[in-house]
C-alpha cells in the first residue's frame, strides 16, 4: 500500500482531514447562500411563511362561513 495511504490510517491524521472537509463543505454552503440577489430574495420571502399560512387559512374559513351563509339564505 503507497504510504500516502497509510497516512490516513493514522486517528490523528484522519481527524485533520475531516475537520478540513466539514470546514469545506460549511463554507461551501454559507457561500451558496448568501450570494445571488435571486437566492436572498427568495430566502428572505420564507421568513414569513409560518405567519402568512395562519392568515390565509383563516381567510379561507371566513370565506367557506361567508358562502354557506348565503347559500342558506
Amino acid at each position: 500500500m503507497p504510504e500516502w495511504l497509510l497516512w490516513f490510517t493514522h486517528f490523528e491524521n484522519s481527524k485533520i482531514v475531516a475537520l478540513l472537509l466539514f470546514f469545506s463543505t460549511f463554507c461551501g454552503i454559507l457561500i451558496y447562500v448568501f450570494t445571488g440577489k435571486e437566492r436572498s430574495r427568495r430566502l428572505e420571502s420564507y421568513k414569513y411563511m409560518p405567519l402568512q399560512e395562519d392568515d390565509e387559512q383563516s381567510d379561507a374559513a371566513e370565506g367557506e362561513v361567508a358562502d354557506n351563509e348565503r347559500n342558506k339564505a
